[in-house]
């Protein structure tokens, strides 16, 4: 496969992506919003979407109108869901050979609903939920389509290698920022509510529920969302289809290529399989998920180097 087209598709995916996450955790920070409309704050989600500085973040935060046209339809904002689509749309056409048309359809769906004026009007004026869960659905059909209409292929695993990186890079980073109004502290006290809404913004509530009997606890979101191996949010889920679809990239004639990406996706996988919550508690959360996100970032260039010809 071309390096441009492997390219395109690896970063269609980790747009979809990217978006498929900001409108989850739009959603249902915008339900936590109507349950303490004094005190709630949008910063967790501008610190995790967006580029802010803290000036800007500090000006909008208590503005949730604001918030969704900045972070769904705004144009100027890089990270808005519109040009997510946007973006992810333009890589899909460049490699519409590679793709079925299923998928380009489902892609093309997407951006013209992102892009219709009657939505910007809707945040504003009607109920924000049925515009966000619109928007959810057509993710969902995006992930249906791929899953079932893509050749088992070289494309298809580009496809997930970006999907995966990029899930892992923001449950790592919604950890991150949550955790960081309580100074990464694994013992501190807090609201049941907080947890449970961090919950609901990676899709885990139900299956904490099932698998944590006593109650809401810092400690067991951490093992959760970091070393929970069925759940698909989970870091350690996230590396492990990973690693899997990667491996299906390896030929003997990138061989230097695909040791290097390999040994870094084996490094943080490692890393995370054979850690827990008491091991990161004696080293400190915050040093954890920052050295995860370092990990994070050796993975991606490595990919550039040795599969999209970029340095």
């Amino acid at each position: 496969m071309l390096s441009r087209v492997a390219d395109s598709l690896y970063w269609m995916s980790r747009y979809m992506e990217r978006a498929d996450g900001i409108l989850r955790m739009l959603k249902i920070n915008h339900y936590a919003s109507q349950d303490d409309p004094e005190s709630f704050t949008w910063r967790p989600v501008l610190k995790i979407f967006s580029n802010l500085e803290d000036d800007a973040i500090a000006d909008m935060e208590r503005n949730g109108k604001a918030v969704l046209q900045y972070m769904v339809v705004d144009r100027e904002n890089p990270n808005s869901v519109l040009n997510m689509a946007t973006r992810s749309r333009e890589n899909a056409r460049s490699v519409q050979d590679n793709i079925t048309k299923e998928l380009w359809q489902a892609l093309n769906e997407f951006y013209h609903v992102v892009r219709n004026p009657r939505l910007e009007t809707s945040l504003q004026v009607d109920d924000p939920i049925t515009v966000l869960d619109s928007l959810v659905r057509q993710c969902m059909l995006y992930y249906g389509v791929t899953d079932s209409t893509m050749f088992r292929g070289e494309g298809l695993c580009f496809i997930n290698v970006g999907r995966y990186l990029e899930r892992a890079i923001q449950s790592s980073d919604i950890l991150n920022v949550r955790f960081s109004d309580l100074s990464h502290d694994l013992e501190r006290p807090t609201d049941t509510t907080y947890w449970k809404y961090l919950l609901l913004s990676v899709s885990g509530y139900a299956l904490y529920l099932k698998r944590y009997r006593s109650g809401f606890e810092a400690r067991n979101l951490v093992d959760q969302v970091l070393f929970n191996f069925d759940f698909p949010r989970s870091v350690l889920y996230s590396l492990n289809q990973l690693h899997r679809y990667h491996g299906r990239l390896k030929d003997e004639q990138n061989g230097e290529g695909y040791a290097k990406v390999d040994f870094a996706i084996g490094k943080v996988r490692s890393r995370v399989q054979y850690s827990d919550v008491q091991t990161i508690s004696l080293s400190g959360l915050s040093k954890f998920l920052d050295e995860l996100n370092s990990d994070f970032n050796e993975i991606g260039k490595a990919l550039n180097q040795a599969y999209f010809a970029n340095s």
